[in-house]
Parts: C-alpha cells; structure tokens; sequence
C-alpha cells in the first residue's frame, strides 16, 4: 500500500469573467480568464495533515472544491489511493466520494436549517446504503457523542445551536461515511477564539482515533502551526513553498513565506522584528509577468519579471524562487 493518499499534478483552474457576448461586440473587447490555481503540485501522506496557507483569493478554496469534485480542473490530474479522478464518471465518482469529505468554513451556511441534526447526519449513511432501519439512528447517537454532543440534540434544528456545536454538527456528518480523507476548508474561521481551540483540539483527537488525513486550508497562521505536518503556501493560484511545518515556521525559504511570517505577533518575546505584510495581492485576471510576487518581492531582480520560476528543493522543502535557486537568500 502507498504512503500517498492523495497526489496532485499540474492542477489548473481558469474562471471566465468575460462580459456577455453583446457587450463584447460593442465595446470591442476579448474574453477574461480568471486563473485561480496555476500548475499546482503537491501529495498527502496517509494519517497527516497538510495545509494550504496563503492571502485571501490565492485559490485555497478552489483546489479544496476540485479536489472533493465540488469543481472540474480546467487541467491537470488529482490521484486519490492510486486511483485517478475520473470527472466524468459519475459512477467512478460516486466510489470515490464516501472515502473523502468536507469540513465548510461557515457552519451557519453549510447545514440545512429546514432538517433536523439527526437527518443531516443520517443522509450520508442512507446515501452510501452503510447502514438501515433502527441502525442509523443509533449511528447518529453515536457519532454526536464522539464530537462531544449528545445524542438528544438529534431532534433539534441548526438554529437552535451556537456556531461551535454548528461545526461539531458538521463534522459529525463527515463522518457519518466513515471516510478516511476529510478536507477542512477555513473550519474555524467563522468561530470565535475560544470555540476555535475546542474544535481544533476535537479534530486532532478524530484524527488519532479513527487514523483520518486532513487538507487543512486556512489563512490563521497559528492553526496551521498547531495542526499541520506539511505546510503548501500559495500565491496568487501557485505554490511558491512547500516545506515540514516546524521548519517552515523556523527557517521560511520563500520571500513570501517570510513576509506572512513576520506579520506574526512575536507572543515568544524573541526580540525579532516584525513587519506588516506589505502591497496587495495582484489583479488574477491579469497577474504580472513573470514570479507575480517579484512587485512586492524586495529581493527581485529581472530575471524575475520576466520568467515564471519552478520548484526547486531547498534541504527538504521545495521552493519556486530565482532568488533562492541563484542563492541570493
């Protein structure tokens, strides 16, 4: 059996953003592409967590919905335990999609306020033909209990609860199909700090207990050091850094990965300057040429404006940066 579960080559994106047809012709104008992931590369081990960081519209959110079939790649190829996604297969989908779920980044949108708890949960279940009669609501029980909540509480809608037991709600569905990959897309974001612990600290414990793989996409700093293995950092659609998750936070490699990190609050005392993240991310529908990071880079030099840099290892991280491959930094 191979350590990867889930492996990610060339992953491609485009949006049209064009303007009707009409307009178009009047106003003499071609079509718009958004690009919101760009040749994307990456694999996740069995049993870690790996998380994809980055400014908000660097594309998280769309290679997490691609990769749970929520999205079709405009290119590129997603393996999941050696088996490639087939799109346009929906019974080869279907095989597929009870071993992986999703975690939504807002618990008040992602349940449906008309069904009680016990139906939202139990609908996979009955989905996937796992369980029947008197079973799944014992399987409902059950899993309530597992993220802290009782099996009472199946009776109520989502509106009688607070945002925390929303997102243990949520993620008492994902895993009512018994997956073994689990996509958490911002699940903490909506929360507030001290609910945010308690669910972070709740997903850890699932992960040992039931041997689950995460992909933890999040723009909280402090999550991702207290969750993550591996950590992805995007910019603007591409993965500028991949590296271990102590180390990136230690020794980061890429300038990028070096600005987000010294907008940190210094909670250690360290005495190490910090700096507020500088510039803005560009337009996507017509980035820079060349590294789109080299206009706020401030080790950037022609070669950077004028080629699109590729992973390059750095001891055990890899690394897409002109500067760190000529060994500038």
């Amino acid at each position: 059996m191979s350590d990867v579960l889930l492996k990610v080559e060339g992953l491609t994106r485009y949006f049209d953003v064009s303007k009707p047809w009409l307009n178009r012709v009047i106003e003499r104008e071609e079509k718009q592409f958004l690009t919101a992931a760009a040749d994307v590369n990456f694999e996740i081990r069995r049993g870690e967590t790996f998380a994809l960081v980055g400014e908000s519209g660097s594309g998280k959110s769309t290679i997490a919905k691609m990769i749970v079939g929520l999205l079709e790649p405009s290119a590129g190829r997603i393996t999941f335990d050696g088996n490639a996604m087939d799109f346009a297969s929906g019974r080869a989908m279907r095989a597929l999609r009870k071993r992986f779920q999703m975690i939504f980044q807002d618990p008040f949108a992602s349940l449906n306020p008309r069904w009680r708890v016990g139906e939202i949960i139990a609908e996979p279940i009955r989905t996937f033909g796992l369980l029947s009669g008197a079973e799944i609501g014992r399987e409902v029980g059950r899993l309530l209990e597992v993220v802290g909540l009782s099996p009472v509480d199946a009776a109520k809608f989502p509106h009688e609860f607070s945002g925390g037991q929303r997102q243990r709600v949520a993620i008492a569905r994902a895993l009512s199909s018994k997956p073994e990959f689990i996509v958490c897309d911002e699940p903490t974001s909506a929360l507030d700090v001290s609910v945010q612990a308690q669910i972070l600290n709740l997903m850890r414990d699932l992960q040992d207990e039931f041997g689950l793989t995460y992909l933890l996409i999040s723009h909280d700093l402090s999550v991702v050091r207290h969750m993550s293995n591996r950590i992805g950092v995007l910019y603007l659609g591409r993965l500028v850094e991949v590296a271990d998750g102590k180390k990136l936070f230690t020794d980061p490699g890429h300038p990028y990965s070096r600005m987000l990190l010294d907008a940190v609050p210094d909670l250690t005392l360290s005495g190490r300057r910090r700096r507020q993240v500088e510039g803005e991310i560009p337009n996507p529908i017509d980035p820079p040429p060349g590294c789109a990071f080299h206009p706020r880079c401030p080790h950037a030099f022609e070669r950077c404006k004028l080629e699109v840099p590729h992973e390059v290892p750095r001891g055990s991280a890899r690394v897409a940066c002109f500067a760190v491959e000529e060994g500038r930094i």
